[in-house]
C-alpha cells in the first residue's frame, strides 16, 4: 500500500492540485483510494465533500491533531496533502510513512531558494528514489524550466514533468472533480503532462 506525500514548506504552489488529481488518477484505475489531509486549512478535505457520488471513490484519510491514524482494511493507495511550513515533529511522522514524496515547484528563484534546504533534507533521508520534483505553472520549453532542471539535477533529484498553468484544475476542482473524471478531449494536453508522474508514482 503506497503512501505518497505531496509536500513543500512554501504555500501556493499547488500542493493540493497534485493531491486531489493525483488521488483522483488512482481512483479512476480501480484502486481503493484515501486522500488524507495534514493542512490546518483541510483544502483536499473541503474537494471531498464536493466530489459527486458519481465518480469513483475517493475516501477521506482522517487525521487528528496531526496525528497519522491507520487506515482501513482494504486500502491500496494514499495520497497526503501537507500544509505549507510543515516541519518538526509533524514532518517527521509523515515522512515516517511515506514511500514516495513529491515536490511542487514553481521555477522562479524565489521559489527554488526557499525550497532548497527542504529538497536536501528530503534526500539526506530518502536518497533519490523516493523523491521527485515536479515543475508547478511553467512551459517546458522555457528557459526557467531549464533553469528549474539544472538546480534539480545538482540535487541530483529527477524532474517528473512540468505542469502548465491552466483554469482547467480549478474549474474542475469547484466540482470535486479531476482530470481523470472528465472527457479526456478536454484535458488532453494535460493528461499527457501527468504521463511521467503518474509512471514514477505507480513504480
Amino acid at each position: 500500500m503506497p503512501v505518497i506525500v505531496i509536500a513543500n514548506p512554501k504555500g501556493g504552489v499547488g500542493k493540493s492540485t497534485i493531491a486531489t488529481n493525483l488521488a483522483g488518477y488512482f481512483a479512476k484505475q480501480g484502486h481503493k483510494v484515501m486522500l488524507g489531509d495534514a493542512d490546518v486549512q483541510q483544502s483536499s478535505r473541503a474537494w471531498l465533500a464536493l466530489r459527486p457520488g458519481s465518480l469513483p471513490a475517493i475516501a477521506a484519510w482522517e487525521i487528528e491533531n496531526g496525528h497519522v491514524a491507520r487506515p482501513p482494511r482494504g486500502t491500496t493507495h494514499i495520497v497526503l496533502d501537507t500544509p505549507a511550513g510543515l516541519g518538526g515533529a509533524r514532518l517527521e511522522e509523515v515522512l515516517r510513512i511515506a514511500d514516495k514524496v513529491i515536490v511542487p515547484l514553481q521555477a522562479s528563484m524565489f521559489d527554488i531558494l526557499a525550497t532548497q534546504a527542504f529538497l536536501e533534507g528530503l534526500k539526506s533521508r530518502h536518497g533519490n528514489r523516493h523523491i521527485g520534483v515536479l515543475g508547478m505553472r511553467v512551459n517546458a520549453r522555457t528557459r526557467a524550466a531549464d533553469q528549474l532542471a539544472h538546480y534539480v539535477s545538482n540535487l541530483g533529484l529527477p524532474v517528473l514533468g512540468y505542469l502548465r498553468e491552466t483554469q482547467n484544475y480549478v474549474q474542475l476542482a469547484a466540482h470535486g472533480a479531476t482530470l481523470w473524471d472528465v472527457a479526456q478531449s478536454r484535458v488532453e494536453k494535460d493528461i499527457e503532462q501527468w504521463g511521467p508522474l503518474v509512471n514514477w508514482a505507480r513504480q
